[in-house]
Protein backbone atom coordinates (compact mmCIF):
# COMPACT_ATOMS: atom_id res chain seq x y z
CA UNK A 1 0.00 0.00 0.00
CA UNK A 2 1.32 3.51 -0.78
CA UNK A 3 1.96 5.70 1.95
CA UNK A 4 -0.77 8.79 2.12
CA UNK A 5 -1.61 12.40 3.71
CA UNK A 6 -4.97 13.18 4.97
CA UNK A 7 -4.67 16.53 2.95
CA UNK A 8 -7.47 19.71 3.89
CA UNK A 9 -6.21 21.96 1.26
CA UNK A 10 -3.00 22.42 -0.93
CA UNK A 11 -2.33 26.08 -2.86
CA UNK A 12 0.26 28.86 -3.52
CA UNK A 13 -0.12 32.08 -1.61
CA UNK A 14 2.25 34.67 0.09
CA UNK A 15 3.60 33.56 3.88
CA UNK A 16 1.44 35.54 6.06
CA UNK A 17 3.57 35.34 9.50
CA UNK A 18 7.11 34.07 10.56
CA UNK A 19 10.52 35.63 8.97
CA UNK A 20 9.77 34.37 5.70
CA UNK A 21 7.04 37.12 5.79
CA UNK A 22 5.84 38.01 1.97
CA UNK A 23 7.32 35.37 0.32
CA UNK A 24 5.41 33.37 -2.25
CA UNK A 25 4.86 29.72 -0.53
CA UNK A 26 2.91 26.75 -1.48
CA UNK A 27 0.74 25.79 1.92
CA UNK A 28 0.26 22.26 2.68
CA UNK A 29 -2.49 21.97 5.37
CA UNK A 30 -2.66 18.71 7.11
CA UNK A 31 -5.80 17.61 8.59
CA UNK A 32 -6.79 16.89 12.43
CA UNK A 33 -5.40 18.40 15.49
CA UNK A 34 -5.74 17.03 19.24
CA UNK A 35 -5.40 20.45 20.46
CA UNK A 36 -8.15 23.21 20.60
CA UNK A 37 -6.99 26.72 21.47
CA UNK A 38 -9.67 28.75 22.59
CA UNK A 39 -8.84 31.33 19.32
CA UNK A 40 -7.87 28.02 16.51
CA UNK A 41 -9.41 30.26 13.15
CA UNK A 42 -8.78 26.89 11.29
CA UNK A 43 -11.01 24.30 13.37
CA UNK A 44 -12.22 22.99 9.38
CA UNK A 45 -8.97 21.63 9.32
CA UNK A 46 -9.94 19.20 12.80
CA UNK A 47 -11.75 16.56 10.31
CA UNK A 48 -12.68 17.84 6.98
CA UNK A 49 -9.69 16.28 4.17
CA UNK A 50 -8.91 13.97 1.63
CA UNK A 51 -6.65 10.97 2.03
CA UNK A 52 -4.25 11.22 -0.98
CA UNK A 53 -1.60 9.50 -1.60
CA UNK A 54 2.19 11.06 -0.78
CA UNK A 55 3.55 11.36 -4.48
CA UNK A 56 0.55 12.64 -5.76
CA UNK A 57 0.73 15.39 -2.76
CA UNK A 58 4.69 15.88 -3.77
CA UNK A 59 3.14 16.13 -7.55
CA UNK A 60 0.76 18.83 -7.02
CA UNK A 61 3.50 20.88 -4.88
CA UNK A 62 6.12 20.63 -8.01
CA UNK A 63 3.26 21.89 -10.40
CA UNK A 64 2.66 24.82 -8.33
CA UNK A 65 6.07 25.76 -7.84
CA UNK A 66 6.71 25.43 -11.43
CA UNK A 67 6.57 29.03 -13.04
CA UNK A 68 8.83 29.95 -10.80
CA UNK A 69 12.59 30.70 -11.59
CA UNK A 70 15.53 28.36 -10.34
CA UNK A 71 17.31 29.77 -6.99
CA UNK A 72 20.28 32.27 -7.44
CA UNK A 73 23.81 30.95 -8.65
CA UNK A 74 26.32 29.92 -6.07
CA UNK A 75 28.14 32.84 -5.27
CA UNK A 76 25.80 35.16 -6.30
CA UNK A 77 25.79 38.55 -4.54
CA UNK A 78 21.74 38.28 -3.57
CA UNK A 79 21.40 34.52 -2.40
CA UNK A 80 17.87 33.78 -1.92
CA UNK A 81 15.39 30.89 -0.96
CA UNK A 82 14.27 28.50 -3.43
CA UNK A 83 10.85 30.03 -4.14
CA UNK A 84 8.47 29.38 -3.59
CA UNK A 85 8.56 28.26 -0.25
CA UNK A 86 6.74 25.07 1.12
CA UNK A 87 4.88 25.11 4.54
CA UNK A 88 3.14 22.49 6.52
CA UNK A 89 0.23 23.41 8.56
CA UNK A 90 -2.95 22.21 9.66
CA UNK A 91 -4.49 20.52 11.93
CA UNK A 92 -1.24 19.25 12.98
CA UNK A 93 1.93 17.89 10.84
CA UNK A 94 2.88 15.89 13.39
CA UNK A 95 0.29 13.84 13.95
CA UNK A 96 0.99 12.31 10.24
CA UNK A 97 4.43 10.26 10.45
CA UNK A 98 4.25 10.43 6.42
CA UNK A 99 4.37 14.05 6.44
CA UNK A 100 8.00 14.46 7.82
CA UNK A 101 9.22 11.71 4.95
CA UNK A 102 7.21 14.87 2.10
CA UNK A 103 9.53 17.31 3.95
CA UNK A 104 12.52 15.66 3.80
CA UNK A 105 11.96 14.73 -0.16
CA UNK A 106 11.01 18.08 -0.37
CA UNK A 107 14.52 19.32 1.13
CA UNK A 108 16.54 16.85 -0.91
CA UNK A 109 14.86 18.92 -4.31
CA UNK A 110 16.24 21.95 -2.81
CA UNK A 111 12.79 23.77 -1.81
CA UNK A 112 12.66 25.90 1.62
CA UNK A 113 10.98 23.97 3.88
CA UNK A 114 8.75 25.46 7.06
CA UNK A 115 6.85 23.63 9.11
CA UNK A 116 3.87 25.14 11.18
CA UNK A 117 3.53 22.85 14.65
CA UNK A 118 1.97 23.02 18.16
CA UNK A 119 4.73 23.00 20.16
CA UNK A 120 2.95 19.32 22.04
CA UNK A 121 4.77 16.79 19.58
CA UNK A 122 8.72 15.88 18.90
CA UNK A 123 9.99 18.38 16.82
CA UNK A 124 13.61 16.03 17.19
CA UNK A 125 11.79 13.53 14.42
CA UNK A 126 11.91 16.03 11.47
CA UNK A 127 14.79 16.34 8.98
CA UNK A 128 17.82 18.80 10.77
CA UNK A 129 16.84 21.24 7.17
CA UNK A 130 13.44 21.86 7.88
CA UNK A 131 12.46 25.40 9.54
CA UNK A 132 10.55 24.61 12.60
CA UNK A 133 8.09 27.20 13.45
CA UNK A 134 6.70 26.13 16.72
CA UNK A 135 4.27 27.63 19.36
CA UNK A 136 4.36 27.68 22.62
CA UNK A 137 0.92 27.81 23.92
CA UNK A 138 0.21 30.94 26.22
CA UNK A 139 -2.14 30.58 29.12
CA UNK A 140 -5.33 31.79 27.09
CA UNK A 141 -5.61 29.11 24.41
CA UNK A 142 -6.77 26.54 27.58
CA UNK A 143 -3.31 24.39 26.15
CA UNK A 144 -0.91 25.32 28.35
CA UNK A 145 -0.50 22.21 30.17
CA UNK A 146 -0.01 20.36 26.46
CA UNK A 147 3.61 22.48 25.84
CA UNK A 148 6.13 19.84 25.17
CA UNK A 149 9.17 21.66 27.15
CA UNK A 150 11.28 19.13 26.28
CA UNK A 151 11.53 20.29 22.56
CA UNK A 152 13.43 23.47 23.54
CA UNK A 153 17.18 21.79 23.77
CA UNK A 154 16.27 20.55 20.49
CA UNK A 155 15.64 23.78 18.54
CA UNK A 156 18.23 25.13 16.37
CA UNK A 157 18.88 29.38 14.96
CA UNK A 158 16.99 28.41 12.25
CA UNK A 159 13.85 27.51 14.14
CA UNK A 160 10.93 30.15 15.30
CA UNK A 161 9.01 29.85 18.15
CA UNK A 162 5.72 31.53 18.31
CA UNK A 163 3.56 32.70 21.00
CA UNK A 164 0.22 34.00 20.53
CA UNK A 165 -0.86 36.12 22.73
CA UNK A 166 -4.53 37.50 23.60
CA UNK A 167 -4.47 38.68 27.30
CA UNK A 168 -2.46 40.27 29.92
CA UNK A 169 -1.94 37.44 31.59
CA UNK A 170 -0.48 35.91 28.21
CA UNK A 171 2.01 38.49 27.81
CA UNK A 172 3.48 38.12 31.49
CA UNK A 173 3.58 34.59 31.31
CA UNK A 174 5.41 35.15 27.58
CA UNK A 175 8.17 37.52 29.33
CA UNK A 176 8.08 35.00 32.29
CA UNK A 177 9.14 31.77 29.53
CA UNK A 178 11.49 33.71 27.67
CA UNK A 179 13.89 34.93 30.20
CA UNK A 180 13.74 31.36 32.24
CA UNK A 181 14.24 29.35 29.27
CA UNK A 182 16.95 31.59 27.44
CA UNK A 183 14.58 31.63 24.51
CA UNK A 184 16.07 34.66 23.02
CA UNK A 185 19.49 33.29 22.90
CA UNK A 186 18.21 30.12 20.48
CA UNK A 187 16.21 31.62 17.86
CA UNK A 188 13.90 34.16 16.51
CA UNK A 189 10.96 35.00 18.87
CA UNK A 190 7.21 35.77 16.98
CA UNK A 191 4.51 37.33 19.07
CA UNK A 192 1.03 37.34 17.46
CA UNK A 193 -1.85 39.09 18.70
CA UNK A 194 -5.29 36.90 19.09
CA UNK A 195 -7.31 38.07 16.26
CA UNK A 196 -11.00 38.09 17.61
CA UNK A 197 -13.03 34.87 15.76
CA UNK A 198 -16.29 35.37 13.32
CA UNK A 199 -19.07 33.90 14.64
CA UNK A 200 -19.12 31.42 12.62
CA UNK A 201 -15.35 30.40 13.06
CA UNK A 202 -16.25 29.63 16.90
CA UNK A 203 -16.35 26.11 16.68
CA UNK A 204 -17.71 24.55 19.75
CA UNK A 205 -14.86 21.94 20.61
CA UNK A 206 -12.16 25.06 21.42
CA UNK A 207 -11.17 25.49 25.12
CA UNK A 208 -12.60 28.55 27.24
CA UNK A 209 -10.19 31.24 27.92
CA UNK A 210 -9.64 30.94 31.29
CA UNK A 211 -11.44 33.37 34.08
CA UNK A 212 -9.56 35.98 35.51
CA UNK A 213 -7.68 36.82 32.13
CA UNK A 214 -7.96 40.57 30.94
CA UNK A 215 -8.40 41.22 27.02
CA UNK A 216 -4.97 43.05 25.47
CA UNK A 217 -5.54 44.94 22.25
CA UNK A 218 -3.19 44.67 19.41
CA UNK A 219 -1.61 48.35 19.62
CA UNK A 220 -1.52 47.30 23.94
CA UNK A 221 0.79 43.99 23.25
CA UNK A 222 2.28 46.33 20.70
CA UNK A 223 3.02 49.11 23.27
CA UNK A 224 4.56 46.78 25.92
CA UNK A 225 6.90 44.96 23.54
CA UNK A 226 8.50 48.62 22.95
CA UNK A 227 8.10 49.48 26.63
CA UNK A 228 9.77 46.20 27.75
CA UNK A 229 12.56 46.24 25.40
CA UNK A 230 11.60 42.58 24.24
CA UNK A 231 13.48 40.77 21.81
CA UNK A 232 10.67 39.85 19.79
CA UNK A 233 9.27 40.18 16.43
CA UNK A 234 5.49 40.92 16.51
CA UNK A 235 3.74 39.87 13.36
CA UNK A 236 0.61 40.38 11.46
CA UNK A 237 -1.13 37.85 9.73
CA UNK A 238 -0.90 39.78 6.64
CA UNK A 239 -3.16 37.48 4.75
CA UNK A 240 -5.83 39.04 7.22
CA UNK A 241 -5.45 42.07 5.79
CA UNK A 242 -5.51 41.13 1.84
CA UNK A 243 -8.01 38.73 2.14
CA UNK A 244 -11.54 38.61 4.12
CA UNK A 245 -10.13 37.04 7.92
CA UNK A 246 -12.01 33.70 7.32
CA UNK A 247 -11.00 33.27 3.74
CA UNK A 248 -9.41 29.70 2.92
CA UNK A 249 -6.96 29.20 0.66
CA UNK A 250 -5.11 32.11 1.03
Amino acid sequence: MSASLVVNEIYLSLQGESTFAGLPCVFVRLTACNLRCSYCDTAYAFTEGKKRPVAEVHAEIIRLAAPYAAPSAPGSPFPVPRLPLVEFTGGEPLLQPNAGDLMRQLCDDGFTVLVETSGAHDISVLDPRIHRIMDLKAPSSGEVARNRWANIPHLRPTDEIKFVLGTREDYAWAQQVISEHGLAGICPLLFSWVAPLLPHQQEKSLKPVPPGHTAMTRKELVEAIVADHLPVRFQLQMHKFIWPPDERGV
